[in-house]
């Protein structure tokens, strides 16, 4: 599971180039909790012949093969496939998409790599020239990674942060710690100037980074309090501080609201805040 927790919104276009390095095919898989579907990433230097995909998406033959021609049609082909998190809207496709294109997968799972290769945060891919600097950003799942792309001043977040909407911290598998820590990494990059640009997982692409990160953190405060607040008035299980929290939301994501309301009262209750 993705997603995005949000009130109906306006639907901007996406796919297609997006930076001097970096163009995005669209997965045919939207729903409320993948946005307008899957981004799958191609990242290259412009006079490289080797290409660099993040996130081949679901096990859909007619996707994987439209990144490929893509990529063909670009005079390129596929060294090297990287992964942001193991959830099948990004990952279910990779083992395919390694059969047609003979490249590896890198991840920080073991259970998703094919080939000697992982991945950790710090390590810097070098691919034809490209440079792709590995982040931890874990919290929407304990596997997720971020790629910075220095020479766009851009970061391909996978769901750490969304194109729109904001992405579900899902427990107990997504912790909501680990994600602040993994937004304020993010922030700090943008403080300094060294990334304009996200490149999400799903929905557009979003050119004031900074604003975007400090938007997340911004409503994951919000949230908080509000279920703080929830606790407070005697609404003691997940289900009522959905309906307190999130009566502005559709819904039909609230089953995917209360696995946000059950880390955030997890996280409150470690911090000794409820």
């Amino acid at each position: 599971m993705t997603a995005a927790i949000m009130p109906g919104a306006p639907r901007p276009v996406v796919g297609g180039p997006a930076t001097a390095r970096a163009v995005c095919v669209l997965a045919p898989n939207p729903s409320p909790m993948t946005l307008d579907g899957t981004n799958t990433w191609i990242v290259s230097e412009p006079d490289s012949e080797l290409a660099v995909v993040i996130d081949p998406g679901p096990l859909d033959e007619a996707h994987l093969r439209n990144v490929v021609e893509t990529v063909e049609g670009a005079g390129k082909r596929v060294a090297l496939t990287l992964l942001t998190h193991g959830h099948p809207d990004h990952a279910e496709g990779a083992a395919r998409f390694a059969e047609l294109t003979r490249s590896g997968v890198r991840a920080l799972d073991p259970a998703l790599r094919l080939g000697d290769e992982g991945l950790s945060a710090g390590d810097v891919i070098t691919t034809g020239g490209l440079e792709l600097r590995v982040l931890g950003t874990p919290g929407h799942t304990a596997d997720s990674l971020s790629f910075h792309l220095p020479a766009d001043s851009a970061v391909l977040t996978g769901d750490t942060v969304l194109g729109r909407g904001t992405t579900v911290v899902a427990h107990p598998e997504g912790r909501l710690g680990d994600y602040l820590d993994s937004l304020r990494r993010l922030q700090a990059l943008t403080t300094r100037g060294e990334i304009d640009t996200i490149l999400p997982g799903h929905g557009p692409v979003l050119a004031d980074a900074r604003g975007a990160v400090e938007y997340y953190l911004a409503h994951r405060a919000h949230r908080l309090a509000q279920v703080e607040t929830a606790v407070e008035s005697g609404r003691t299980s997940p289900s009522a501080v959905v309906a307190y929290v999130y009566a502005d939301v559709d819904r039909a994501l609230w089953p995917a609201a209360e696995l946000s309301v059950r880390a955030q009262l997890a996280y409150l209750c470690e911090h000794g805040l409820i």
